[in-house]
């Protein structure tokens, strides 16, 4: 019976005991047991993996960030769930963990740590609504300070990473207020200075930057920071304090790639300081003779290219900038689009070689990734160009002909043998250079001469560029010809087999002679004839020459005026219409386009509107250079709708372009009104007439984004869910 009871007792001391530890060990006690034992599972347990799977995901992130040295880095990696895709297995994992310590130990101090590793897994994944969601809550709720600190630090990030910066910039004026720990100053002065990195302060960011240097040590990451400095204080112009920076990042451990960029960087700087340096005896020379520089001589020609540019040698510029271009690219295959671009814009602005700028802008944007920043911008040229090389290349043409056909018939046969004389002269020079190039690589052996070197020049047709170059030559000087044997010859029917045997003895020989076309042969007359046909000789073909190039001259102003924002070229080119054509049908647009674009300092812009007024007071371009600013609040609905069904009546008649100037123009004043969707509807649908498939679906994406309340929005986002770029359709 004892020996019962004492078993009893036994159980019963076991059971209260059970209860106690589970009492204690519960989540929702508050005894220093329990917050102890909970501390201690969370942190070595689920915090622990957690932390240790964020560690490695970062990791990969980084490692699959690839490093874009012709633009800024960035001094934060941008949050990117692209970039997070190799890692998206140990972000998962590390969700799974921290929902584990806020699921089962609430009353333990990592909570509010589990919570950050969280948020930032998520905003990792691109779940922005939740990641923000988590870093919020330890605001609200945390609390350690120094946790919640630390959450604002990355919900600051993840706000620049939106480009929400006015909420980036209130989260920083909150912790500019607060106590912080060493760490997370330098993590919250980081996360200011990229903040005002990515909108473009630079001057402050560098500013910020100095200030944490002292907070970091020697580590990839800090030569990565300063090589950052050292690039916004280039945009500054300030290049000695850029040089400190650029020296400093071989003290702190860089990868091959970061102190090799560094050194080019700082050499270059040391060309900007003294203009009298001469390229060879800076450093380049040694960099390129470098054998581990084998894959970034594209990067050394391309820098040395910008130099030579800098010191105002253009054709040494172009030199090292084709030799960038045929350089082995590396690791790097985008170089050489901004390889394209340089020469792009060198051939624009300062060579006036339109044709060839705009096949490398072509080049360019055939490479160039579409999330590069530049991307968008170039694409937008290259269309302008596009647009602005045809009607350039219209303009110049007929200006050429006319010429022509004005001379006395002696002097336009002599004009036209003189072409033909030019025309062939070059043509041997450049088969006579082929022929020898072919000998010497194919003979070349000792003793038979120098082979030729093709690093030293880029062959024609490893050039996109230039095969378009060459392609247009030829459409110049022979026109459109079908691919077959014999395309010189004007005549090449032939009526029997026999005929066809003569001929090709004839066209051998006459092969040959081409090799040496002498002036009077049968070749040669066939060209004169050919090239004269085209001279507009006769007062029928005459007027149409001047139809075409009042038309591509009143098109090529719009492109200045629009396309490229040339306002000084607009008016030299709508000034040449009006005194070139003075009844132009265009004349109250032209009026309406010089007061445009004249600045407001300029005492000829009022007279072009009392022009205007004065001779076409009933135009479309009279009311719209007369109608008065609206007040605030105030909207002209009825002047608005009856602009509305002139520009639709436009559209209609197909007058793409008319319509389409004629909103992008006016859409700050629909700004606010009730037909404001409608016009940017119209606005859509112009774009893809004129403008092709790519400009209509960005507008499309645009649109959605500019007027999320419109009640066209279905019908837009069913058109850009389909893929419908049929544009035009109302």
């Amino acid at each position: 019976m004892i020996r019962k009871l004492i078993s009893g007792s036994s159980k019963f001391i076991c059971c209260l005991l059970f209860v106690y530890v589970i009492a204690a060990c519960s989540q929702y006690s508050t005894r220093p047991a329990a917050v102890g034992a909970h501390n201690f599972s969370a942190r070595y347990n689920a915090y622990f993996m957690a932390d240790q799977d964020l560690k490695e995901a970062e990791f990969a992130i980084k490692k699959a960030y690839k490093e874009n040295y012709n633009q800024i880095l960035p001094i934060l990696i941008p949050l990117d769930s692209i970039l997070a895709l190799p890692a998206k297995p140990q972000l998962e994992n590390a969700i799974k963990k921290t929902s584990i310590v806020a699921e089962k130990h609430q009353n333990s101090k990592w909570v509010d740590n589990s919570y950050i590793i969280l948020g930032k897994a998520r905003l990792y994944l691109g779940q922005w609504a939740d990641g923000l969601e988590a870093l919020r809550y330890v605001y609200a709720n945390g609390k350690d300070e120094k946790d919640k600190n630390d959450a604002m630090v990355v919900l600051m990030k993840a706000y620049i990473s939106r480009k929400d910066f006015s909420n980036a910039l209130g989260v920083a004026e909150y912790l500019s207020q607060q106590p912080l720990s060493k760490s997370t100053t330098r993590d919250f002065y980081l996360t200011k200075a990229y903040l005002h990195q990515q909108n473009e302060e630079y001057l402050t960011s560098v500013a910020i930057l100095e200030e944490t240097f002292p907070l970091l040590k020697k580590s990839i990451e800090t030569a990565r920071l300063h090589f950052a400095a050292a690039q916004m204080y280039d945009k500054l112009g300030q290049y000695a304090l850029a040089n400190k920076h650029y020296k400093a990042v071989s003290k702190n451990k860089p990868d091959y790639d970061l102190g090799f960029y560094a050194s080019m960087n700082s050499l270059q700087n040391k060309v900007i300081l003294d203009p009298k340096v001469d390229l060879s005896s800076v450093g380049f020379e040694k960099m390129l003779n470098d054998r581990k520089n084998l894959d970034l001589l594209d990067r050394l020609y391309f820098t040395m290219g910008l130099l030579a540019e800098h010191k105002n040698n253009l054709p040494q510029a172009v030199e090292y900038l084709q030799k960038s271009a045929a350089a082995n690219a590396g690791s790097n295959k985008t170089q050489k689009a901004y390889t394209f671009l340089q020469l792009a814009r060198i051939n624009y602005e300062s060579l006036e070689k339109f044709d060839l700028s705009k096949m490398y802008y072509d080049s360019a944007l055939s490479i160039l990734p579409r999330e590069a920043p530049e991307y968008k911008l170039v694409a937008e040229r290259k269309r302008a160009l596009d647009n602005f090389v045809n009607e350039f290349t219209i303009v110049s043409r007929e200006d050429s002909l006319q010429k022509l056909a004005a001379m006395n018939p002696a002097a336009l046969d002599n004009k036209i043998d003189d072409i033909i004389a030019a025309n062939e002269k070059k043509r041997v020079e450049e088969e006579k250079k082929m022929k020898a190039a072919a000998a010497a690589n194919t003979n070349g052996q000792p003793g038979n001469g120098p082979v030729l070197d093709l690093s030293q020049r880029r062959w024609e047709l490893y050039d996109p560029a230039m095969i378009n170059q060459g392609k247009i030559e030829f459409r110049r000087i022979w026109g459109n010809r079908v691919l077959e044997d014999n395309w010189r010859r004007s005549s090449k029917q032939m009526s029997s087999a026999a005929n066809m045997v003569a001929a090709a003895s004839v066209d051998s020989a006459a092969v040959e002679e081409n090799r040496e076309m002498k002036k009077g042969s049968d070749a040669w007359l066939a060209q004169h004839k050919e090239l004269k046909s085209h001279v507009p000789l006769t007062p029928e073909t005459l007027a149409a020459s001047h139809k075409v190039k009042e038309e591509s001259l009143y098109k090529l102003g719009k492109v200045y005026r629009f396309d490229l924002r040339e306002d000084e070229r607009a008016v030299t080119t709508f000034t040449r219409v009006l005194n070139d054509y003075p009844k132009t049908g265009y004349k109250d647009e032209v009026y309406y386009l010089m007061y445009l674009s004249l600045p407001e300092e300029n005492p000829e812009k009022p007279k072009w509107k009392d022009r205007l007024l004065a001779e076409f007071p009933n135009s479309t371009y009279a009311r719209l250079i007369s109608k008065a600013p609206a007040k605030e609040g105030e909207l002209a609905a009825g002047g608005q709708v009856r602009e509305y069904e002139d520009m639709y009546k436009m559209y209609s008649s197909g007058d793409y372009d008319k319509a389409l100037n004629s909103i992008e123009n006016n859409m700050p004043s629909y700004k606010g009104s009730s037909l404001e969707d409608k016009f940017a509807l119209l606005r859509v649908f112009l774009i893809g007439k004129v403008r092709g498939k790519e400009a209509y679906a960005q507008s499309i994406t645009e649109f959605i984004s500019l007027y999320p309340s419109s009640v066209y929005l279905p019908r837009l986002k069913e058109m850009q869910e389909l893929g419908s770029i049929s544009a035009g359709r109302r």
